[in-house]
């Protein structure tokens, strides 16, 4: 195929999930790929750090934002096993709670929601129907013009849409919550399941175990490196531009000249002056480029994508993760829950997470591992706010959950935040998801706002990188066919001296 093992190769930009599948792929065909990510570590929101540092080895990862993995996650649960890491996978079936009116309740389960007494039985009956109602449909479509909040008003009625969802859906999604689509939440009940998937150790086992196969397959992976643009030229053109100095125009017609100019820096290095080049920057061409960064980021290093393609695609908006992680001496959350929803906007979080509820204690030292998460706008001040802000901010409220804590259970913490880690999926979100080959020849997008009507995780990041992968693939071999055809077909000409002519020239087309 025309590319496939050529001197240029593919530059991928992001080493998450969907970056490596893409580079996994291309690189099991031949292909030539350099991951380019801005991070230490691979695996973008689901990369982990080490909480047992005295442990052989430095201990197990966990991961800086909860991740676990659903019966549904086929794809990644595959991947696991292709790449040897099926025995680590394991599926406990955790207790997941919920705050309401400063008590404990276990709603998520038929028996837990009988027994939800804040309502009525007939509105407690009522939601089961409908939970399960939505359970059983296999098709978004239907949702994509209604929002949640007018939808589940309508059919579990104003009580229990008032109790238990639409806190959530405060707590997730602020003042945009009543614009969110119904697509959405169908999403978030037919694809769950009460068992969750766990890769004992970390899923940072799987990025890692990705990045030494890729480089087995002779791939590159620059971790550290922050890309500063990605430039398109083609023929005799100047990579650097044109004597105006602006970037150069794509021709219309691709060429097996065309190449694609990638430049990055070290992480954290600062932005060069103009014409002042950055210390340690480095470009490098390449024949195709995949952006699995988030759209927006893409627009603006990418300056040559058409207007138009900008005002359809640049827009929307999302929420950035923020975790503070808590290793404690003792058990936080009662009755030995996992996952506790916050119904209480009293609260500075919306999610209390006890990791080690659900996997042993032991496996980190004895360690109890909380996580107290949030997703917000990503100009939030907790942002900026450094830990110990946060910690006084967020611990007191701990012993509204726990009235035995302390904050000398405390014995270490970490703080986190991410951008563009929740999109905010509303009815017309899917008229703006990009296709995945760009209109710039060579150029391919993938990323997490392509994998509605999720709106996140390492199974459809997965998935979406299979597609990826399997779509550039397809589009290289139609391009080979189209080529042959146009060697092939000038051959009825034999023995004319026109015919001769038009096949020295490439054909007639």
């Amino acid at each position: 195929m025309r590319g496939l093992g050529q001197t240029g190769g593919t530059a991928v930009l992001g080493g998450g999930a969907l970056g490596l599948t893409v580079a996994l792929r291309l690189a099991q065909r031949g292909e030539r790929v350099t991951v380019i990510e801005r991070e230490p570590v691979p695996g973008g929101l689901a990369a982990g750090f080490q909480p047992a540092p005295e442990l052989p080895g430095g201990g197990p990862y966990l991961e800086k934002f909860y991740h676990h993995l659903f019966r549904s996650d086929t794809t990644i649960a595959a991947l696991i096993e292709e790449l040897g890491l099926g025995d680590r996978l394991v599926w406990p079936r955790p207790t997941n709670a919920v705050l309401w009116g400063g008590r404990f309740w276990r709603p998520y389960t038929p028996r837990g929601l009988l027994r939800f007494s804040p309502l009525p039985l007939v509105d407690r009956v009522r939601m089961g129907v409908v939970l399960a109602y939505l359970k059983l449909q296999r098709d978004y479509r239907p949702y994509e013009g209604v929002t949640a909040d007018r939808w589940l008003r309508r059919w579990l009625g104003e009580r229990a849409y008032g109790v238990l969802w639409e806190p959530l859906l405060r707590a997730k999604f602020g003042d945009r919550f009543d614009q969110i689509a119904m697509s959405w939440f169908w999403a978030r009940i037919y694809c769950r399941s009460m068992a969750l998937g766990y890769l004992r150790g970390g899923f940072q086992q799987l990025y890692d175990a990705l990045v030494a196969e890729i480089r087995r397959l002779g791939g590159e992976v620059l971790l550290g490196r922050e890309v500063t643009g990605a430039r398109f030229a083609t023929g005799d053109q100047d990579e650097r531009g044109d004597q105006d100095g602006r970037p150069d125009a794509p021709s219309a017609a691709a060429t097996t000249d065309e190449r694609w100019t990638v430049a990055w820096r070290p992480a954290g290095a600062a932005p060069a002056a103009s014409g002042v080049a950055t210390s340690g920057e480095t470009s490098r061409r390449f024949e195709r480029v995949v952006s699995t960064l988030p759209i927006r980021l893409t627009l603006r290093l990418v300056p040559q994508l058409p207007e138009n393609y900008r005002r359809q695609y640049d827009w929307g908006e999302a929420y950035g993760a923020h975790c503070v992680v808590l290793s404690l001496d003792r058990p936080l959350l009662p009755g030995g829950a996992y996952w506790l929803n916050v119904n209480d906007p009293s609260y500075p979080f919306l999610v209390a997470v006890e990791h080690t509820n659900y996997m042993p204690p032991e496996d980190y030292g004895g360690r109890r591992l909380v996580y107290l998460g949030n997703y917000l706008p990503m100009d939030h001040p907790l942002f900026a706010q450094p830990k110990e802000a946060t910690l006084a901010q967020f611990l007191p409220s701990l012993r509204q959950i726990n009235p035995a804590f302390r904050e000398d259970w405390v014995r270490e913490s970490w703080l986190f935040g991410a951008p563009y880690a929740q999109p905010i999926v509303t009815c017309d979100y899917a008229r703006h998801i990009p296709p995945l080959k760009a209109p710039l020849p060579g150029l391919w997008i993938g990323s997490m706002f392509q994998v509605y009507p999720q709106d996140r995780g390492q199974n459809y990041s997965v998935a979406l990188g299979n597609r990826l992968a399997e779509a550039m693939i397809e589009d290289e071999r139609r391009a080979t066919n189209d080529e042959r055809a146009l060697v092939v077909r000038p051959s009825s000409f034999v023995g004319s001296r026109a015919g001769t002519g038009a096949g020295a020239a490439g054909g007639d087309g």
